[in-house]
């Protein structure tokens, strides 16, 4: 069985809170796209609980939780979450969060361009959140971006990521006047919050197919509202 929650509006609709209440009767929750613009209020007897990347059933121990390959994941993000969560007392391991090797990396570059394009916009600025998703989706279809799964590959991960940083910063430094990203800086980051996730990278299509396969029931968790889709949103002032 296959259940998905969307929401028909902006966001905002209590699609957390319906998966919160839903995900203890399924075997895994995935949540399928969307970055750390989203922002999924739970509230249960274990207290208050503001979820931006993992999926809503990450409260319930018994549910594999999913962060698929539609997701672009700031990982520095999603290591305060984590944390967040374990002072909780709430587990989060290799056995109850997988993530897509195909998920995109929102590095820290990408949260700078979103603001300096708002910046530059002024009046006319689209009301981002300034967390880098439309520079970082925008990369994925450029096939300029850094995948999860490229962090078990270090030497062809630092190749590539010095390749994509010198195209960056002629937007960086040339376009908008701003000092140049350092790959160094970068790769630094991608070694310091990625190391702790390593455990959790994996094939998440097929696990999921071999999942649907074996009769497990399965709950998609969608980020924002139907209003925000790139393609049928009210755009530009989608996501």
């Amino acid at each position: 069985m296959i259940t998905a929650v969307v929401g028909i509006n902006w966001g905002d609709e209590g699609k957390g809170r319906m998966v919160d209440l839903l995900a203890g009767r399924y075997d895994i929750a995935a949540r399928y796209q969307g970055g750390n613009n989203a922002g999924h209020t739970v509230v249960n007897e274990r207290g208050k609980f503001i979820l931006n990347l993992l999926p809503s059933g990450i409260l319930h121990p018994e549910t594999v939780n999913v962060m698929g390959p539609g997701m672009v994941i700031d990982l520095a993000h999603l290591d305060g979450e984590i944390r967040a969560l374990r002072e909780k007392g709430v587990s989060v391991s290799g056995g109850n969060l997988r993530i897509s090797d195909r998920a995109t990396v929102c590095l820290p570059y990408h949260p700078l361009l979103d603001g300096l394009e708002e910046d530059r916009m002024g009046a006319k600025k689209q009301g981002s959140t300034r967390r880098g998703i439309g520079p970082v989706y925008s990369d994925k279809y450029m096939r300029k971006s850094v995948r999860v799964g490229d962090l078990l590959f270090r030497d062809v991960l630092r190749e590539r990521l010095a390749d994509i940083v010198e195209w960056k910063n002629l937007t960086v430094e040339r376009g908008y006047g701003h000092e140049p990203i350092s790959v160094d800086a970068m790769y630094d980051w991608l070694m310091t919050y990625g190391d702790p996730i390593l455990e959790n990278i994996c094939d998440t299509t097929q696990l999921l197919t071999e999942a649907d396969d074996a009769g497990k029931s399965i709950l998609l968790e969608a980020q924002l509202g139907a209003l925000r889709d790139i393609d049928y949103g009210i755009f530009p002032y989608t996501s």
